[in-house]
């Protein structure tokens, strides 16, 4: 037996494409040949404009995608289970104790008539098998973890008596009160204040270091992914683009797109940089533009750029980026 092997993925996600199938028509592919892994305690984001389908794909991994949107093809297997031929009932059972989902609104998420003790004891109950005081107190204890004053009072209290950044608290110790082995992240604090945005995604990094939790964090902000992810996947009109450990592509973006997200946002370490936005729109996904996607968009696209999508290339350890001009973004100016 090889004991150097290292061990596999929690999660895999290979050659996926989510889209809408048009009768007599060409299927509306939303997410194209999509592909990662996340490891065990890894914190992994993946990033993007709106439309890009990052919130897409974690929906595919929960199982959760809208009605008329599936999966086309290819898969996504966590632990070596093959999620997207899993039958509903069999998905429904690994969503709790293996697999938690924190959502962008939790007012919407929230069920408003229910105190929300009894929302985050709910896990405990049906997965863990625990009886309803028991399942009380891991409520009040996770709740006390995510930082929620006062937790025995707050117990009883409805969502709207809560401000949004306890719901959000309360969100997070629900996803987390099975212990999951992964905990998927749609954009939770894009409705949060910058110093509640902060607390939230601190308490969601220690918590993960904490359990050995693995995070999919979904987000467009650089500022959050920066701050609570180790690697990312950089998408772009349902294609990855760009990939691989966070610092090292922030210091040195090896695709046009991902320069241009850095180059849009503000640098709070260099106030005085200018801001450069990128120009124009996403692509109409019902009639992709043949070549990359981003061409279009593109300050150093060329003609080749236009003919068809370039493979990805591995730009470093870990590293990898779609753009046949990949090595030459590495040096200071392109011609």
């Amino acid at each position: 037996m090889d004991t150097n092997t290292a061990p596999a993925p929690l999660l895999e996600v290979d050659s996926l494409t989510i889209g809408i199938r048009r009768r007599g028509q060409q299927d509306v592919r939303i997410v194209e040949d999509l592909s990662f892994t996340i490891a065990a305690g890894q914190r992994f984001g993946i990033v993007g404009e709106s439309g890009s389908g990052k919130s897409l794909t974690l929906r595919a991994i929960a199982g959760l995608l809208p009605k008329g949107v599936e999966v086309l093809s290819g898969s996504i297997r966590y632990a070596g289970q093959d999620l997207a031929g899993m039958s509903v009932h069999a998905r429904r059972r690994l969503m709790g104790p293996q697999i938690a989902m924190v959502f962008q609104e939790p007012m919407t998420a929230l069920n408003p008539v229910i105190r929300v003790g009894d929302q985050i004891a709910e896990g405990p109950r049906r997965y863990l098998g625990l009886s309803k005081s028991d399942a009380m107190d891991v409520a009040v204890e996770m709740m006390r973890r995510t930082g929620i004053p006062d937790p025995a009072r707050r117990l009883r209290a409805y969502p709207h008596e809560l401000s949004g950044g306890l719901r959000q608290r309360v969100m997070i110790a629900m996803a987390l009160s099975c212990s999951p082995r992964l905990l998927l992240c749609d954009e939770p604090t894009t409705a949060l204040d910058v110093t509640v945005q902060h607390q939230v995604l601190q308490l969601i990094e220690e918590l993960c270091e904490e359990t050995g939790t693995a995070l999919a964090f979904v987000t467009h902000d650089l500022a959050v992914v920066n701050q609570t992810c180790t690697d990312l996947a950089v998408m772009y009109a349902g294609h990855r683009v760009e990939a691989g450990p966070v610092k090292e592509v922030f210091r040195d973006p090896r695709h046009p797109y991902t320069r241009g997200l850095l180059e849009s946002a503000p640098d709070f370490d260099d106030p005085d940089r200018e801001l450069v936005p990128i120009p124009g729109f996403p692509p109409n996904l019902a009639a992709r533009p043949s070549g990359c996607p981003f061409a279009p968009r593109c300050r150093f696209a060329i003609e080749e750029c236009t003919t068809a999508m370039p493979p990805q290339e591995d730009v470093g350890p870990g590293r990898t980026a779609a753009c046949i001009r990949t090595h030459e973004l590495a040096k200071e100016t392109v011609a």
